[in-house]
């Protein structure tokens, strides 16, 4: 599919780029808030839908499965309707989806709403970026690159809990969903407002039904395990073996038939072709497992363990956000600046994510947010150094035509692994708080000297309160039953942080050796003269205008061609 760039004169470019951009962002914004309003809003959604966790669950499932097609199914939707127009329909979409939710109780019509915000937030987060890398020039990408990060990945991570912590707690969790209307509004007046460059496409390829449908049923049985295998006990419920199969099923079966379509199925497979975007869709999984996992430990520790209500669980994540930003416009800077190499900053990012997990690992039940600080800041910094350059490193050299389905993919990756990290450190929660549990009551037994002199003072000081001998007693025993449960809990955390820690120790050397293979692979590829033309990359300098282009290209422009808007930074 080709397409003809045609530019409007009227419009100040410059002001246009900047605008589209804001349009973007806020647009990314929007899919950021209803993404994860179900993280400290959970209970007050349970308490006025009267729903039982299992039922309250499928909110969660429509939600991240539709997501999920979202993001396969928005190169296609590329392929038809203009990127700008795509990402307007969404956010609105998604403003209307919002507004309606914040006025209703009823579950089921929750369930249908939150199936709607998972697509349009899928569709509008891999179309913006998108546009993003093809209507600005490559030489701007790691600057504008940061700026769209904020929205997509540092405000769901880090300012959301915090702006719906507070709002919980001093109003209801409808007005998380209020608050995302007027945004919703702004971000399609804006990018109303910055009306590009069209563009005068060719017939596009036919959509694979097949294919979306296997896809579908793989989704949803990979959403619906990883978000309740470790409240059945994984594979101990038949129900949970049985999707687990099928999902499986599904991906091969999809997978089969995405190389029997050649080409022509629902994604560009392609792009693998090319060694970078491989090995950062590989480690896609490790960062999505070390965002959201992280992201899943910091707020449940504060709320069960620390006792921290909704808004300072919240503002805990906060100054996480802060160093995620500035460390962002850091790494950009270097990269688009002093011409640092993407690579470079990775190994940093990795290293300062870890301390900043093994700090928080030493927390107890006595700690506060100011003993956190330090490995909050941290953790901030680390995923600032780790996430622009992964996603530079996957796009900066696919072509055009195949620059959505990478995104999708990648996002796509992201995604999958955030739930397998949440799913397995709910589990390693969950068993260890057991298994702790079993130990530290196995060495607190009523015949132990330690046990009766505590038993007794605490029997003693709520006597002296005036509480009755005998009730005095039990409600000791009961104290300290607490104090037990509360202690293996804390441990639970400290091994699940350390978990996280070691997650890279394990995956750093194995996606070294990845990356080795791949370029030999690619050498001895390229030595035998099997490998294709490589296609057309995004131009690593802006292109001449395209008036000049009009009378000097001897074939039509790709589609929304890298050069054809700039803005100034």
């Amino acid at each position: 599919m080709t397409a003809v760039v045609v530019p409007l004169p009227s419009r100040d470019r410059p002001t246009a780029g900047a605008v589209l951009l804001l349009g973007i962002v806020l647009a990314a914004l929007t899919e950021a808030i209803a993404g994860t309003v179900l993280a400290l809003g959970r209970s007050d959604i349970i308490g006025d839908t009267s729903a039982t966790p299992d039922e309250f669950a499928w909110l969660d499932i429509g939600y991240t499965t539709l997501k999920l097609i979202g993001f396969v199914t928005a190169p296609w939707l590329m392929s038809r309707i203009d990127p700008r127009n795509l990402i307007i329909a969404a956010t609105l979409t998604m403003g209307l989806a919002s507004g309606i939710a914040a006025m209703t109780a009823r579950l089921d019509l929750l369930i249908a709403l939150r199936i709607v915000q998972g697509f349009c937030g899928g569709a509008l987060l891999i179309a913006g970026q998108a546009l993003v890398f093809l209507r600005y020039p490559r030489a701007h990408q790691p600057l504008l690159q940061a700026l769209f990060a904020m929205g997509a990945v540092v405000a769901p991570a880090t300012i959301a809990p915090a702006l719906q912590g507070w709002l919980v707690d001093t109003h209801s969790w409808t007005w998380i969903f209020f608050g995302i209307v007027p945004l919703a509004l702004a971000a399609a007046g804006l990018l109303l407002i910055a009306d590009g460059p069209k563009s005068a496409k060719e017939a596009p390829r036919p959509f694979d039904w097949a294919g979306f449908a296997l896809i579908s049923v793989t989704f949803f049985c990979v959403s619906y395990v990883l978000s309740q295998g470790s409240r059945w006990d994984w594979f101990e419920e038949p129900r949970i073996l049985w999707l687990a199969l099928l999902g499986v099923a599904a991906l091969l079966a999809f997978l089969g038939r995405q190389v029997m379509a050649k080409g022509r199925g629902l994604l560009d497979f392609s792009i693998f072709g090319a060694n970078d975007f491989t090995f950062a869709f590989i480690v896609s999984f490790v960062a999505g497992a070390a965002l959201s996992g992280s992201g899943f430990l910091l707020p449940s520790f504060a709320v069960s363990v620390l006792a921290l209500t909704p808004t300072d669980a919240g503002l805990l994540l906060f100054p996480s956000g802060a160093a995620f930003i500035g460390t962002l416009l850091l790494a950009a800077c270097l990269i688009q600046f002093r011409h640092l190499p993407p690579f470079a900053t990775v190994p940093f990012g990795i290293l300062i994510f870890m301390v900043a997990m093994w700090l928080l690992s030493g927390s107890s039940s006595e700690s506060g947010a100011h003993d956190m600080m330090t490995a909050v800041l941290l953790r901030g910094f680390g995923l600032g150094f780790l996430f622009l350059s992964i996603n530079l490193i996957a796009f900066s050299d696919l072509p055009s035509r195949g620059l959505a389905s990478g995104i999708g993919l990648f996002n796509t990756g992201r995604q999958l692994g955030g739930l397998m990290g949440i799913a397995a450190l709910q589990t390693l929660i969950d068993h260890h708080t057991i298994a702790n549990l079993s130990v530290l009551g196995a060495n607190i037994a009523a015949g132990r000297p330690a046990v009766m002199e505590r038993l007794a003072t605490m029997t003693a000081l709520l006597t002296a309160k005036g509480m009755d001998a005998v009730a005095a007693s039990r409600a000791a025993a009961s104290f300290l039953g607490r104090l037990v449960t509360g202690q293996s809990a804390v441990i639970a955390f400290d091994t699940a942080f350390n978990a996280v820690a070691l997650l890279f120790v394990v995956a750093a050397p194995l996606l070294v050796a990845i990356k080795i293979g791949l370029h030999k692979y690619a050498h001895a590829h390229h030595s035998a003269g099997h490998g294709p033309a490589p296609a057309e990359p995004i131009p690593l300098q802006p292109r001449a205008p395209v008036q000049e282009q009009a009378h000097t290209a001897p074939a039509p422009a790709e589609p929304f061609s890298g050069g054809a808007q700039s803005i100034r930074l």
